[in-house]
């Protein structure tokens, strides 16, 4: 131990844990870090290594012998009929049931939820009846067949905190240095702080700030494997992580059948993970984040006011210097399309996820920290029982830049630190110099990516500043584009008609104003126009009669037929030769080219067969492409015609497309393994015409 180890120990009795025991079991294991803390806490709880190799032994075996993993819930039950009683770790809620005017436990891995449970229980620990909680519990068989239950609750005891004392934790707070707590709270999540900088360590902390601040919104984008999930899987067992898949209003917000409040009446933070695989389908899922996130609350029907902060993490496949340097890209390009300007806007927080370090062995900590469980409900109470917005708008002096939503953001971020980090006493003028500059840059980052984005200067005023103690003001820049111009000074997009606007200069010609880049030239842009109004700015589609020559490259289904798909919602395909391994995988990618267009709805296919045509595996290949085409909305309608012939493409929105092959117009490649195999514009083709026009 240490000297910050043998501080902490002292003024924190019994709720810390040598930390790289957890690391060496949890690798093994798939249990939450908070029983996995509980049970070192109980049997590795010295210093003598012959002690913890054998505490470590006594672990395993317990979570061998009694933790219940979801998939094996009816051998515990059988084992609890078998044996009358067994000693499980598991999750216990307690709900109160109307209709039987009683209580009953559920648990989660046990799979039982009509579980007799004894008033004393619940009433001593009040979590139970709060989102639940780990316990050992021992589990019964009640034997009388009168009874419309099987199994009761013999024994309970609470794995994590059934109860909390905030005055004790600011007390224990007392006894340290600002480093020195950022130092404990940064081991307590895994993390050896002598390996980091300064910078680092705040980038770590700063991870934590939705679980302190209600209603605050958080972004991370950077590189893979820097940890960025593992703050709202792992750490709290008051957030919770939606990796991908389908982002809906009912699961979100509020389901108008159930009458039931979401994820962000249960949760102080609902995290979305790989936030550029989210799927939007209802455009109303959008518009209630947009309400939820400016001020913690929405209508659906009733007014919902809730607590939550939202956190976004996901990837860049970009560098950073790429980006920043581009008049095409910006930091927010990961997000998925639904996300525009108004849901960036309430971004309080962007994280350079650029500058944390990958997950190494290097990084983590021998030494002491929190027991998970006891520090997570620091935060959760400090989330719902403290407030230091207004002690910061005392403090505070921004400059004239800052405008409504960067002057929330700024300030919620500093709470958010002082919380952490200042739980029991507000910090010196210097600390809180150096909260308000962190602040003001991480929210200037949003600001810039919205000021590449907008055609306008509506985000213009970047350079957000603040007021030191001396009275000077302090332009706060973002390090990675502090110099680069096509960030500070973006090129305005003309989204003019040239005839309307000849005085207007073509932006995409002034290279001289993008230095070490080469700008490409675009034709002038338009907007198109539907019988719903215009929905996008995009090249004005012309008829074509084309020719693709024999070995010509540059071609795909995407830039063929791409423009023409403008508000469309059915494309019709009619093809003889969809029939071979590589014909089907021909009509997977048209697919594929023709849902990066968010209107289309409908895909139908008519082919035919012939007498060597294996009909069993065609239509399983087919079968499997409806599928997933459903899961992503959209229909898929075979048909077969023994009689056809021609090969064309039909778009309700007017368009025709002939192609002379049909799909099938790329050369097969010299090799599997060669360039060409996966994006077709390197594939070399076939000869073939090309015609396009409406009808």
């Amino acid at each position: 131990m240490d000297a910050l180890d043998q501080r902490i120990s002292q003024a924190f009795d019994g709720k810390v844990v040598r930390k790289d025991l957890v690391h060496r079991i949890k690798k093994g294991t798939n249990v939450p870090t908070f029983v996995l803390e509980f049970l070192l806490a109980r049997y590795c709880a010295s210093d003598d290594e012959a002690e913890i190799t054998a505490g470590m032994e006594a672990v395993l075996e317990t979570l061998q012998d009694n933790y219940v993993r979801p998939n094996e819930a009816n051998k515990a039950q059988s084992v609890v009929a078998t044996k009358g009683k067994h000693r499980f770790i598991d999750k216990v809620h307690v709900n109160y049931v109307e209709k039987d005017r009683r209580h009953w436990a559920a648990l989660e891995n046990f799979d039982s939820r009509k579980v007799a449970i004894s008033e004393k229980f619940y009433r001593d620990n009040d979590r139970l009846l709060q989102g639940g909680l780990w316990c050992e519990v021992t589990i019964a068989y009640n034997e009388i067949e009168d009874d419309d239950y099987a199994f009761y609750i013999e024994d309970l005891r609470p794995i994590q905190l059934s109860r909390f004392s905030y005055d004790q934790y600011c007390e224990g707070r007392d006894e340290f240095s600002r480093d020195d707590w950022m130092d404990v709270v940064l081991r307590s999540v895994g993390l050896e702080p002598i390996k980091l900088t300064q910078r680092v360590k705040m980038h770590f902390i700063a991870r934590l700030l939705p679980l302190v601040e209600p209603n605050f919104n958080f972004i991370e984008l950077g590189p893979r494997g820097t940890g960025k999930s593992y703050f709202f899987s792992e750490f709290s067992p008051y957030s919770t992580l939606i990796s991908g898949g389908q982002a809906t209003k009912a699961t979100l917000f509020y389901n108008n059948q159930r009458k039931k409040i979401g994820l962000v009446g249960f949760w102080d933070t609902v995290a979305f993970d790989e936030v550029g695989g989210i799927k939007v389908k209802d455009p109303d899922t959008i518009q209630i984040m947009k309400d939820f996130m400016a001020n913690g609350r929405f209508s659906r029907g009733v007014e919902v006011i809730a607590d939550a902060s939202m956190a976004f993490v996901g990837n860049l496949d970009l560098s950073v210097q790429q980006i920043v340097n581009s008049e095409v890209y910006d930091l927010f390009q990961p997000l998925p399309k639904e996300f525009d300007l108004a849901v960036m806007d309430r971004f309080a927080f962007y994280l350079p996820g650029w500058e944390m370090p990958k997950n190494s062995s290097e990084f983590l900590t021998n030494n002491y920290g929190f027991i998970t469980d006891y520090l997570a409900e620091a935060f959760h109470y400090q989330m719902k029982h403290t407030n230091r917005y207004e002690e910061v708008s005392k403090r505070i002096r921004l400059g004239s830049a800052v405008e409504g939503r960067d002057e929330k953001g700024i300030k919620k971020t500093v709470s958010a630190l002082i919380k952490i980090l200042h739980p029991s006493a507000p910090p010196s003028d210097e600390e809180f110099t150096e909260y308000v500059a962190y602040a003001v840059e991480c929210r200037r980052r949003v600001k810039e990516q919205m000021n590449k984005r907008k055609t306008d200067d509506e985000f213009a005023r970047i350079n957000l500043s603040y007021f030191d103690t001396n009275g000077r003001e302090v332009v706060v820049y973002c390090p990675e584009s502090k110099n680069a111009d096509a960030t500070q000074e973006p090129l305005r997009k003309n989204i003019h008609n040239p005839e309307a606007a000849t005085d207007l200069p073509d932006v995409y010609t002034q290279d001289e104003q993008a230095p070490e880049m080469e700008v490409a030239k675009v034709k002038s842009i338009q907007p198109v126009a539907t019988e719903a109004g215009p929905i996008m700015l995009q090249d004005t589609p012309q008829e074509q009669h084309f020719t693709i020559y024999y070995g010509d490259t540059g071609h795909s289904y995407e830039s063929i037929v791409g423009p023409y798909l403008i508000a469309a919602k059915v494309v019709e395909i009619e093809d003889p030769y969809i029939r071979a391994t590589h014909q089907v995988q021909n009509f997977v990618r048209f697919c594929e080219a023709v849902l990066k267009v968010s209107t289309v709805r409908k895909i139908v296919l008519t082919t035919s067969y012939d007498e060597d045509t294996d009909i069993k595996e065609l239509s399983e290949r087919l079968q499997e492409l409806k599928q997933s085409l459903i899961e992503l909305d959209v229909e898929l309608e075979v048909k077969i015609n023994e009689n056809l012939h021609d090969r064309e493409i039909r778009i309700d929105n007017g368009w025709i497309i002939k192609i002379g092959r049909g799909l099938d117009f790329f050369q097969k490649p010299d090799s599997w393994f060669g360039i060409g195999v996966t994006d077709l514009t390197l594939r070399k083709c076939l000869e073939t015409k090309v015609d396009i026009y409406t009808k």
